[in-house]
């Protein structure tokens, strides 16, 4: 007969959660920037062994119910896999066909790099809009904002923090998103009522994100390259790819595919089975150099294939345009891939054991009136985060336990809705484990913990909401 399931204690329930944080802690000390390439894999693996250990040790659960929790919540992620997979190739493929380098091209032209940083979290901002989703934002235009960065001078991990930062602006308030949808389901009020609320702490943040952003491009600006390298660097991208303004028109058609609720896999997978069609038309010379003989289809087929799953390589002899253009691939993701998977796998066994509950629950006794609950809110959104690894759980499992605490208050679900996103949707990049955290650290090239104190926009605008409330500033109450 099977001893019955224990309920963990608060101290418990904390013991994976801080050898976690403590194991992750000793690997960026050792490795550095390579954490994320091995290191910090296995301390999720090791952390959620020790869960499992207490789970069947303590609690008395079967490891059989462990083991299907954690392939139910792999399953969950399957989808940012291969969203993953999928940018990789579109990255190679975007390169060979010249999208990449046209965007870099006529960018490094055009940009004056003191603008550089708010111009890119307002053209990352309105993409987002447009599509509803920051992944899309970033495996596209991001990308390309990335390459123009470099070439200017602008250190990666600033431009990844405004990508991202424009990137969760529209993510956050555009009725098409995911999660724009999901927040309010989960709080008991309406889309556009979620909505029109949200402005009140996300428009605060983005201001403030922007100026930021143009105080800190400033400070770069006397970094921009002169004449004489711009010349050096366009020269080098025009002798080696095809460059034209009409390349654009393959993020333009991502854009408008998500833009038409066309789910984000497909749409990228169209862009890039569209970006090794157009290299085949357009880059003959560049298949000839890159085989190092003759165009013909099947030389250019089997070089294709290699660039999809191993990534672009070229020697320009300009070693800015060689760094900037040599990458991509699914192969390039797989570090990612592992790492999520290891996320969920921890995440799972520690929703199943029923520690990542008993600490969402101790967090729910501190409250005490509107804004240490909006501020608790806030506190389960970061937690999940960092547990389960997934911000679809952050904004579901802090939406099922705090509602009837807002209800309880008078507080209007909007107040929930709009939490729920400011902390569950927004925080969810700034962790390196987290799906959404790895996901833009391997498509944009920079470890979260670089980019993390540049994202403005992901870091205010909890911050925002905290003082908000404490201020009783746009609290709505419920109706009598």
């Amino acid at each position: 007969m099977t001893s019955p399931q224990r309920q963990p204690g608060l101290l418990l329930s904390l013991i994976p959660l801080l050898f976690l944080i403590g194991l992750l802690a000793l690997n960026i000390y050792l490795f550095k920037d390579g954490a994320t390439a091995g290191p910090n894999q296995l301390a999720l693996a090791a952390a959620a062994a020790l869960a499992a250990i207490i789970g069947l040790t303590v609690l008395k659960i079967d490891y059989k119910q462990m083991e299907e929790k954690m392939i139910q919540a792999i399953g969950l992620s399957l989808q940012a896999v291969l969203i993953l997979l999928v940018v990789g190739m579109l990255i190679g493929f975007w390169i060979l066909s010249g999208v990449v380098p046209s965007m870099i091209y006529y960018g490094i032209q055009i940009v004056n790099p003191a603008w550089f940083l708010p111009v890119t979290t307002l053209i990352c901002c309105l993409v987002s809009i447009a599509t509803g989703s920051s992944w899309s934002t970033g495996g596209t235009v991001g990308i390309a904002l990335m390459g123009i960065g470099e070439a200017i001078g602008m250190p990666k991990e600033m431009v990844a923090g405004a990508v991202i930062s424009g990137a969760y602006f529209g993510d956050k308030l555009s009725p098409l998103s995911d999660t724009t949808n999901l927040a309010p389901a989960m709080a008991g009020t309406d889309l556009f009522t979620h909505v029109r609320y949200m402005l009140y702490t996300t428009i605060p943040s983005i201001i403030i994100s922007l100026i930021l952003f143009t105080i800190v491009g400033f400070n770069y600006s006397a970094g921009a390259l002169d004449t004489a390298q711009i010349t050096i660097l366009t020269d080098a991208l025009d002798k080696n790819f095809w460059i034209s303004p009409l390349s654009f028109l393959l993020p333009a058609l991502v854009i408008f595919l998500v833009a038409k609720k066309v789910s984000a896999l497909p749409a990228l997978f169209l862009g890039a089975i569209a970006g090794a069609l157009l290299a085949f038309v357009t880059q003959q010379d560049l298949f000839a150099r890159l085989t190092g003989e003759s165009f013909t289809l099947l030389g250019a087929w089997k070089k294709t294939i290699e660039i999809g799953y191993g990534g672009f390589k070229i020697e320009t002899g300009v070693a800015t345009i060689d760094s900037l253009l040599s990458r991509g691939g699914m192969a390039s993701m797989l570090n990612t891939v592992w790492l999520i998977l290891m996320a969920m796998t921890f995440g799972g066994i520690m929703e199943m054991t029923g520690m990542l509950g008993r600490i969402a629950e101790a967090i729910l006794k501190m409250v005490r009136g509107t804004a240490s609950l909006i501020t608790a809110t806030i506190a389960s959104c970061i937690t999940i985060n960092v547990t389960a690894a997934d911000q679809y759980l952050a904004i579901v499992v802090p939406g099922r336990m705090f509602r009837g605490a807002y209800q309880k208050a008078g507080l209007a679900p909007e107040n929930l809705s709009r939490t729920l996103e400011d902390a569950g949707t927004l925080t969810s990049v700034l962790v390196p484990w987290n799906t959404c955290g790895a996901y833009f650290a391997g498509v944009l090239g920079v470890s979260t913990f670089a980019y993390a104190p540049w994202a403005f926009f992901n870091l205010l605008n909890p911050i925002v909401a905290i003082v908000i409330a404490n201020l009783g500033w746009k609290i709505r109450k419920l109706k009598a």
